[in-house]
């Protein structure tokens, strides 16, 4: 080797090393500066001899340009969601689980805190970083390598030799509370709004197309979990963590394992004093079985690991006095009154404002401007109002009344009740896609699965009888805004670059007012606004451009039509084809669907035959949007293995994920269905099958394995 080759390897391997002391053991032996000396020397030597780069170097983990978009990958084992809970007593029920489960065996617990980031699996082929996915689903996630291999506390390559040739590590991806407030610092000092809170702000950042912003944020990593290995590398997950340590993987230094569960209620007793201290946002602690012969012992249903269990502290609370309440409207016209008070600290945040839901709560606290009230944070994310200090309220203060008009267009609120028998309950996590659901009191679930599933596992609320004021005007400011902001959503025309603050310089520049109007934007028109230069207005052009292309199904959801959701929406597309079919459809027509019912139908018919319905559908179709879509029940060409077979999958395949099973039935002329009814012909259960795969036994529907279904597609 050259001189230049020989201080190139060496110099990662020292930068390597201090990468390890400080994010892995805490304990530094150089000051930052003389850490980038040796960064800058190596980028140096690489410039010189490009030839020596490797994309394991230090100096590559940032990416050369933006990426195009994230992949949607499969879990090879599934993450699944941890069962909570908020008291001891049921901690020590769920040891009483365990002891039952395992019977005689001894055994340990591992508890660590719950740390409030994004979770995420690291993949390690031959001690390389081949891939970084977040959650997602439990069994499918988006692939954010790219912005992964920024975090300079995950390795790009494992130190030694020793580690499985496959090694899927799952943890916690954070933003350190210092580096999140030295943000915010700058971005005040620069006249941006600031992150409300560090999770949220490190979602947003993992989800950034250009790499480099997430290197800017400084995002960290610690371990606290394992996926596939080639072959385990100890008998206990605390045994693994000490080997991860060996390799350079940061894992947690709080991590405790006991040998009862006394133990480990005294460990989460003493954390509530020491989690103030650490850098990093938790909520809680995670207590899970050491052994991991013993975890497959005791097993999962098809949520949780039984093994596990996630400990919640209660929400920080805090008092504080009322200054006002606003009524905004949101994208679906429902009035909504938001407190306004003397700003306080929780969880680490300034917080002065809060969602009081619906107006049944407002006049359920008897709410008075100057009252002193107490403010939480709803599963240690959300703000609430939620009582009134009694002693302390004000006797003349000016009492917060119902409105009877839109506070943006004017019109008359309608009220909207839910239907006899119901209750109706709301995720306290408001990033959740299902922030508000009604169904049967028997059937409300303790915590949020998110839309169609996806865990979310937030507490929910039951809210009182959820009366909900709604603006019936479909020409409403407020609300076009907010949908705008939906249209141009990720799941809906996912329209690069066109956020909130853009929506609303758009609109209130008179750009747009209306959706046809995004397609006849022009870059030179666009330069002069604010804050949006040459690059910006061109990159947003070209990605309004773009969407035209994205299909029936997304316009259909884009379109914001209530209880019509993604779900409704790529029914709908499969089952009439093109827009003009779906508009012309009677309700009659559209609950001859399977699986679209009469409020859906109605809410369907009414919008596409409504003259903003009517307007919307022209305009777009005129822009060039393509509103085009293939009909589930027409035949594949040539006919088809399942032809006119509806088919059901539950459960987790090993040889395809939900969205290509889904696929691969229709590709062979079958409709896949999300329900289980006499009408099913045939369920594909997988692993952790649930309730779908029970309620196809009782009604006497055929339950296949994965390679049965395999022979069948043909």
């Amino acid at each position: 080797m050259t001189d230049d080759a020989q201080r190139i390897e060496q110099l990662r391997d020292i930068i390597a090393r201090h990468d390890t002391l400080y994010y892995v053991h805490a304990a530094p032996e150089i000051s930052d500066r003389d850490y980038d000396r040796l960064l800058d020397e190596l980028k140096s030597l690489e410039a010189a001899h490009p030839e020596l780069i490797t994309p394991q170097s230090p100096t590559q983990r940032v990416a050369g340009r933006p990426i195009d978009g994230f992949e949607s990958v499969t879990h090879a084992v599934a993450m699944l969601s941890i069962d909570n809970t908020y008291n001891a007593d049921e901690v020590r029920e769920f040891d009483a689980r365990v002891r039952k489960a395992v019977g005689e065996a001894t055994f340990h617990y591992l508890a660590d805190p719950k740390i409030d980031g994004v979770a995420c699996s690291l993949r390690y082929e031959d001690g390389r970083l081949v891939r970084a996915v977040t959650r997602g689903d439990g069994l499918t996630g988006d692939d954010v390598t790219s912005n992964v291999r920024t975090i300079r506390s995950v390795p790009l390559e494992l130190i030694g030799d020793d580690a499985p040739d496959v090694l899927e590590v799952r943890g916690e991806i954070y933003w350190p509370r210092s580096a999140f407030d030295a943000c915010n610092a700058r971005r005040a000092a620069a006249g941006q709004e600031k992150f409300a809170n560090p999770r949220n702000g490190c979602a947003g950042t993992l989800k950034q197309l250009d790499p480099s912003v997430a290197a800017e944020r400084k995002l960290a990593f610690l371990a606290h979990g394992l996926g596939e290995m080639s072959v385990p590398p100890a008998p206990r997950a605390s045994e693994i963590n000490e080997r991860l340590a060996t390799w350079g993987v940061p894992t947690s230094p709080h991590g405790r394992v006991c040998g009862t569960i006394d133990e480990v209620l005294e460990v989460i007793s003493e954390w509530l004093t020491l989690r103030s201290d650490v850098d990093y946002e938790t909520d809680g602690f995670v207590v899970k079985v050491d052994e991991l012969d013993l975890r497959e012992q005791i097993g999962t249903t098809s949520r949780y690991p039984r093994w596990c269990i996630a400990y919640k502290y209660e929400s920080e609370q805090a008092e504080t006095v009322l200054l006002g309440v606003d009524f905004q409207v949101g994208r679906t016209g429902t009035v909504t009154p938001v407190a306004h008070f003397e700003p306080v600290q929780l969880g680490g945040t300034t917080v002065s404002n809060a969602s009081l839901h619906n107006f049944d709560r407002v006049d359920h606290l008897a709410l008075r401007i100057g009252d002193a009230i107490v403010v939480a944070k709803a599963g240690e994310i959300i703000p609430q109002v939620v009582a009134v200090v009694g002693d302390k309220r004000v006797s003349d203060g000016e009492v917060i009344s119902t409105p009877d008009q839109c506070p943006e267009c004017q019109t008359l609120l309608e009220r909207d009740k839910p239907k006899e028998g119901q209750v109706a309950f709301r995720c306290v996590n408001a990033d959740c896609e299902r922030h508000m659901e009604r169904r049967q009191l028997s059937k409300a679930p303790e915590t949020c699965r998110g839309l169609r599933g996806r865990g979310c596992d937030e507490p929910v609320e039951v809210v009182d009888g959820m009366v909900a004021l709604r603006c019936s005007n479909p020409e409403c400011p407020a609300q076009f805004r907010e949908r705008l902001s939906f249209f141009a959503g990720r799941d809906q025309m996912d329209i690069e670059n066109l956020g909130p603050a853009v929506v609303d310089l758009l609109i209130d520049n008179g750009l747009v007012a209306r959706f046809a109007d995004l397609f006849s934007l022009q870059a030179d028109k666009l330069v002069d606004l604010e804050r949006m230069g040459e690059k910006s207005a061109a990159n947003l052009v070209k990605a309004i451009g773009e969407s035209k292309s994205r299909g029936l199904a997304r316009v259909i959801t884009a379109l914001g039509i209530r209880h019509a959701g993604g779900r409704a929406a790529e029914i709908l597309a499969r089952a009439f084809g093109d827009i003009d079919k779906l508009s012309a459809a009677s309700v009659e027509e559209l609950t001859a669907v399977d699986e679209i019912g009469p409020t859906i139908a109605q809410s369907v018919c009414a919008f596409f035959h409504s003259e903003s319905g009517r307007e919307t559908v022209s305009g777009l179709k005129a822009a060039g949007v393509v509103m085009t879509g293939s009909a589930p029940d027409e035949p594949s060409a040539g006919g088809g293995a399942l032809e006119g077979k509806t088919v059901v999958v539950t459960g987790t395949l090993e040889s395809f994920s939900r969205r290509e099973a889904k696929e691969a039935i229709q590709a062979a002329g079958g409709r896949a269905s999300s329900s289980v009814s006499s009408k099913t012909d045939f369920v594909v259960a997988g692993s952790s099958a649930g309730s779908k795969a029970t309620k196809a036994q009782a009604l006497g529907v055929e339950v296949i394995d994965e390679q049965e279904f395999k022979k069948r597609l043909g």
